[in-house]
């Protein structure tokens, strides 16, 4: 597994953590393995209010994939789970992003690389640091990072031993 990637998983439909954990089983396979998952965290939505809150986590993973293999992966799991795209922003069973691959830099029309939304959530930051405390993205530590966006409520939901990793 010569690949490191960092993925962050959401959901705020239905059974949230089943949804978590469920997106979570779908990942490990021969070819990705988890090495850490955070905790998991309560948020509320940012963009559409109007929706419920939602349950956030983030994973290091392991991969001999390349990145738009994982994407693809990552997309294949959230419709498996039922996820349709009918409101950007809406609400969602499951939400699979891809944050960072390896240290690598990638804009293409279907991937960008960091995520670019990433550096404005805290619900994507905050469980980061928890896994990559040290963690630099393009030349911002991790830290830098949060404190931007460190006025964004975020709230312990679940210790990440309900997952089987």
């Amino acid at each position: 597994m010569n690949n490191e990637a960092y993925l962050s998983l959401g959901s705020n439909l239905g059974d949230r953590l089943g949804f978590l954990a469920l997106a979570v089983s779908k990942l490990k396979c021969d070819d990705l393995k988890i090495e850490k998952c955070s905790s998991i965290y309560e948020t509320e939505p940012q963009i559409l209010a109007n929706q419920p809150n939602f349950l956030n986590c983030v994973l290091l993973v392991k991969t001999t994939f390349n990145a738009p293999r994982l994407l693809k992966l990552c997309q294949d799991i959230e419709y498996s789970i039922g996820r349709n795209k009918i409101i950007e922003f809406g609400p969602r069973n499951i939400d699979i992003d891809l944050l960072i691959f390896n240290s690598e830099k990638i804009s293409t029309p279907d991937l960008i690389i960091p995520h670019p939304r990433m550096f404005d959530r805290n619900f994507v930051l905050a469980p980061l640091k928890e896994i990559a405390p040290n963690l630099v993205i393009e030349n911002r530590h991790i830290d830098q990072l949060i404190a931007k966006c460190a006025d964004q409520k975020i709230k312990f939901f679940a210790n990440k031993d309900i997952f089987d990793i």
